[in-house]
């Protein structure tokens, strides 16, 4: 009697590596990260050389008390927004990309261990979001701060600069994991987008001022306000206000979320069907 080929379960180096292909054959896909990339580091640059030339009398006078935060220039809003919400896009197009083309019904047709696809998803956009916000970080920091190197422009080893770099690779697989959780709630590219800028966005616009405690409390909770509290030089610690957060209290903010978003997004495809 002959018996049926039992069938192998899906080891999970093999769902990375289906994962990679899915994601990384797309022309588009390295394309965008590089040109973001650059678009990052060139305004951070252009930040630092326009207050080199300003610091040196080339444009007009430093005003009189003026406090500069040299290590803030490798972290300017506008560069690292734009980098935070390309990953959050990237890491939503994982899944609600693969929902409206109705990939993700031949995926789990072949795995049917839905929260194996999902945390092989993660783990790739983990490690992809975490080598560009690595790159783009590191190389943000030595960029500028060599511009300033006349002006306060720090090294590595003075204080809170580390940190800065490692806060600017962290954020980014962090942004990436939210992207994913939304794209696993939501399921509609449009949507996705979305809810993603208001999250990492909206949310902080929302929550500025410091009239109430608890509004500056609870915009502590948000990733980007923890990422401004991370690259903040230690001796300009004056210039985030009254209700300063402290710098464990930050990192617990990007662990809660970037664990809060691979537990939401498991949970969000175990439930409902693709």
């Amino acid at each position: 009697m002959n018996r049926a080929p039992r069938a192998e379960r899906a080891r999970f180096r093999d769902l990375l590596a289906a994962e990679r292909v899915k994601l990384l054959s797309l022309r588009s896909t390295p394309a965008v990260l590089a040109g973001t990339a650059l678009v990052v580091l060139g305004v951070n640059a252009n930040s630092a050389r326009s207050n080199a030339d300003r610091l040196a009398g080339q444009a007009w006078p430093e005003p009189s008390g003026t406090s500069f935060d040299a290590l803030r220039t490798a972290f300017v809003d506008p560069a690292w927004q734009l980098l935070v919400v390309v990953l959050a896009v990237l890491g939503g197009s994982t899944l609600f990309g693969e929902y409206a083309s109705g990939l993700l019904r031949t995926t789990f047709a072949a795995v049917p261990a839905r929260g194996h696809v999902v945390l092989a998803k993660a783990a790739l956009v983990t490690v992809l979001a975490t080598m560009l916000g690595g790159f783009v970080s590191g190389a943000s920091f030595w960029l500028t701060q060599a511009l300033l190197r006349d002006h306060g422009g720090r090294a590595l080893d003075d204080p809170g600069a580390a940190r800065a770099v490692l806060a600017g690779a962290l954020i980014a697989p962090v942004c990436a994991l939210i992207g994913l959780a939304v794209g696993a709630t939501v399921r509609h590219t449009a949507g996705s987008v979305g809810a993603a800028l208001a999250v990492l966005l909206l949310l902080p616009a929302l929550l500025q001022g410091e009239r109430h405690r608890w509004v500056a409390e609870l915009a502590h909770l948000l990733p980007l306000n923890a990422f401004r509290r991370l690259v903040t030089d230690p001796s300009h610690e004056d210039t985030l206000g009254r209700y300063v957060s402290s710098v464990p209290e930050a990192w617990c903010v990007y662990g809660a979320w970037a664990l809060g978003a691979v537990v939401l997004a498991v949970g969000a495809v175990r439930r409902r069907s693709a």
